[in-house]
């Protein structure tokens, strides 16, 4: 490999922290989809009313 390559890649090795756990993006992902289920199934008869 080029060793220009190799020093930027030895410097891009930087950490980054999550702003929150990991398993806190699950849960906010998970409630995420809950709610829009939610939605949905709150839609689901809309279709087949009649007037």
């Amino acid at each position: 490999m080029h060793p220009l390559l190799i020093a930027a890649a030895e410097q891009a090795e930087a950490t980054i922290e999550l702003p929150f756990p990991p398993a806190a993006f699950g849960i906010l992902a998970m409630s995420g989809f809950v709610f829009l289920l939610v939605v949905t199934f709150a839609f689901r008869s809309v279709g087949t009313r009649h007037r």
